[in-house]
């Protein structure tokens, strides 16, 4: 097996030495051997594991330990165990694909909502106050409150002052629900629901996919089918590379 220095290393994975003595803090490769002057040195086996386990943490997603998820992935394999690098890595395949599911299947209840099969209540021209509204939708006044103050829908007011909440605020407010459950960000969110305001037949999954150009800060929920789509394969990649070395060290 070929022999490497840190410096060799960083050149071929296109990191700062220190990013490399940091891995190795971090157990995020094999502990390196060292030579009788204290130098590090470096295998073909840490150099895979540098590959995986910058395919790893490339995924953007948080929710629900994705990330946490991925790092156990690296210092499992880091470690040596490859099986259970291997199992732990199925496992995070699958969490991916029902994140992606959970995705479209909010985007699929918004397309509902807006075209009436959503809402099995007549019309009607009661209104529902604060409390219930949020009662309604098992959610608390607090996130009435944020996304209101995010921009994501205008209360009317009562004569009395009182915020209320029409059959219409309802459905506007199941779309916005369904979304965050799925982990859209307000951003998103919000804008889906302005090209919605502007073109009704808009490409939902499009308009919530894809950030303006004009966006300051751009997160993984921001575009979150896209993040997760990349997250599916990257951790397809780790998967190869975990195989990859087991047969090495084999």
């Amino acid at each position: 097996m070929n022999q490497y220095r840190t410096i060799d290393v960083a050149r071929m994975i296109g990191i700062h030495v220190n990013t490399v003595r940091l891995y190795e803090k971090c157990g995020l490769i094999p502990k390196p051997e060292r030579l009788e002057n204290g130098y590090r040195v470096f295998t073909d086996l840490h150099v895979e594991q540098f590959k995986l386990a910058r395919a790893a943490l490339k995924v953007e997603v948080l929710q629900n330990g994705l990330r946490k998820q991925a790092v156990q992935i690296i210092k499992v394999s880091a470690a040596g165990d490859y099986e259970k690098a291997a199992a732990l890595t199925k496992k995070y395949m699958e969490q991916i694909e029902l994140e992606k599911e959970n995705a479209e299947e909010a985007i699929r209840i918004t397309r509902d909502i807006l075209s009436g099969i959503g809402n099995k209540h007549a019309q009607t021209d009661r209104y529902w106050n604060r409390k219930e509204t949020a009662d309604y939708l098992h959610i608390t006044i607090d996130t009435l409150r944020n996304w209101e103050l995010n921009g994501l829908f205008t209360v009317k007011r009562s004569q009395n002052g009182y915020r209320i909440y029409s059959l219409e605020d309802l459905q506007r407010l199941k779309i916005i629900r369904s979304l965050r459950c799925a982990n859209y960000s307000l951003s998103a969110i919000l804008r889906m629901l302005r090209a919605l305001s502007d073109d009704p037949a808009v490409n939902i999954r499009e308009a919530i996919d894809t950030p303006s150009e004009n966006d300051d800060i751009i997160t993984a929920c921001d575009r979150l089918l896209t993040s997760l789509k990349e997250a599916g394969e990257n951790a397809i990649y780790v998967a190869g590379q975990i195989e990859i070395m087991k047969k090495m060290s084999g």
